[in-house]
């Protein structure tokens, strides 16, 4: 999974060729961090298909400011550079995540 900061977000994600799934995430968040291991095998499965992304909310608050994501954990779905969905909160489960991913 990719870091995105600042910095390489428009490459990384508003640029990309494929879908991209960015998972916002904090290393205070027991639900984020439970995620995590599940959420590497799918990136790893769909590998080729959708680009999956990190982004630690502790070093980035203005990107998160930016892209309005005031929870954790918080997952957006791009395409063509544009966000198609997002989920957040108790919506956050590993089918979710692999269904709108699989949407894209």
């Amino acid at each position: 999974m990719h870091e995105i900061d600042k910095d390489n977000f428009s490459q990384e994600v508003e640029q990309s060729s494929i879908p991209v799934v960015l998972d916002f995430w904090g290393p205070q968040c027991g639900p984020c961090l439970a995620l995590l291991p599940d959420v590497e095998k799918l990136a790893e499965n769909m590998n080729g298909k959708v680009k999956f992304c990190k982004v630690n909310v502790a070093n980035n608050r203005r990107l998160c400011i930016q892209l309005k994501v005031m929870s954790v954990p918080t997952f957006l779905f791009y395409k063509g550079g544009e966000c198609k969905d997002r989920i957040a909160g108790d919506e956050v489960s590993l089918d979710a995540i692999k269904s709108r991913a699989n949407a894209l």
